[in-house]
């Protein structure tokens, strides 16, 4: 098989659709591929080299370098070649540093979003969670990542605050791929489940401070299944 073959097949491995044709695809592949990280697409220690992310994405190897390459500059992807990067492992300390960020940016653009929510949104919420719903019972754990980012902007973007948007899916970046350690457990206990329905229950209240508390539960959740998840990692690599 060429080197070219085995591009193409890693390529649609990738779960990335073509882009189509612009001025600036560097920054069209930089938000695809960001939005892919932001959702759990690609687990922890993923490889992805840029002749499979080009070829995913339908663009040459330029657009997809420079994604990569902004992607590495803020820590959502390291280096492990000169034409490949990884998905890097998350550290305790970074760990408690975006878990202590999240509980306060989110929290804050859970309780803004939700002062502000738009008439419907708790029904949307409902199509939404039916969706996750599904994909746990399926086991289907790739959609439920895809959906969760969903629900969780659905009320953030209500806030009106889109500096505050964006640093949030930064954070998101860093925690996405590691949504991978929570499951089959966290699917089993239905944790994120109960938070979302709190958060459906107080939006038709119209009490915006538990809505606020229900997402930092969630996030609360999530931290203490991934800090057990590092540790036996950091753990199983020093012995």
């Amino acid at each position: 098989m060429t080197s070219q073959n085995i591009g193409s097949a890693e390529a649609k491995r990738m779960e990335l659709e073509p882009l189509k044709k612009h001025a600036r695809l560097g920054d069209m592949a930089y938000e695809a591929m960001k939005d892919r990280l932001v959702r759990g697409a690609f687990g922890l220690g993923r490889k992805l080299t840029v002749r499979a992310v080009a070829d995913a994405l339908g663009v040459s190897s330029t657009p997809a370098r420079d994604a990569l390459n902004r992607l590495a500059a803020e820590g959502a992807l390291v280096y492990a070649g000169p034409k490949t990067v990884i998905v890097p492992y998350l550290t305790m300390e970074t760990l408690k540093e975006v878990t202590a960020m999240r509980l306060a940016l989110e929290g804050l653009a859970a309780e803004r979003g939700a002062a502000k929510a738009p008439v419907g949104l708790s029904d949307s919420l409902e199509n939404i969670q039916a969706k996750i719903n599904e994909a746990l019972e399926s086991r289907r754990y790739d959609k439920l990542f895809w959906t969760k980012k969903e629900f969780h902007f659905a009320v953030y973007r209500g806030c009106g605050m889109p500096h505050l948007l964006s640093t949030i899916e930064t954070l998101w970046l860093r925690i996405g791929p590691p949504f991978h350690d929570l499951y089959p457990e966290f699917a089993i206990q239905k944790y994120g489940v109960h938070n979302h329905q709190v958060v459906i229950e107080s939006l038709r209240e119209g009490d915006a401070g538990a809505i606020r508390t229900a997402f930092e539960n969630d996030i609360h959740d999530s931290y203490r299944h991934l800090k057990q998840a590092v540790r036996a990692r950091e753990q199983q690599v020093g012995e």
